[in-house]
């Protein structure tokens, strides 16, 4: 098999925030909540992840699986 003609995967940012909301709702954390964990001085940047505007970067990942208790890979949507 040829390494160029492996489909490779991608990130559905769109999901991935629908995720996150989903997630932050299931564990009866607000926005703010979340901010203030992750020492944030706005929200902006997490209405933006659950917006599918941007994606969190990889140690805001490990704080939001932490805050879940669930894995990376559960809150990532591939697609």
């Amino acid at each position: 098999m040829d390494v160029l003609d492996i489909e490779l995967p991608m990130v559905d940012i769109e999901a991935t925030g629908k995720k996150i909301d989903n997630l932050r709702k299931e564990a009866g954390l607000s926005v703010r909540d979340i901010q203030e964990v992750m020492g944030f001085s706005t929200p902006q940047a997490i209405y933006k992840w659950i917006w599918g505007q941007s994606m969190p970067k990889v140690d805001n990942l490990v704080i939001l699986s932490a805050i879940f208790h669930t894995s990376i890979d559960n809150i990532i949507v591939i697609c």
